[in-house]
């Protein structure tokens, strides 16, 4: 069986730019089931780097 891994980024104007947008994420109410290990919606124990091929580069 194959997965498909998708992998992105996002760059900020600034730190403090980011600082804020990471306060107002963690603040959302509809992301705070995912906040708690039992809830994550990825298994973070088996998390990789490398093996990947680039399915689009932008």
């Amino acid at each position: 069986e194959d997965e498909v891994v998708f992998f992105s980024w996002i760059e900020y104007p600034s730190r403090a730019v980011r600082d804020e947008v990471n306060d107002k994420v963690m603040a959302d109410p509809r992301m705070a089931n995912m906040m708690t290990p039992e809830q994550t919606p990825f298994d973070g124990k088996r998390l990789i780097y490398g093996g990947f091929e680039t399915f689009v580069d932008m």
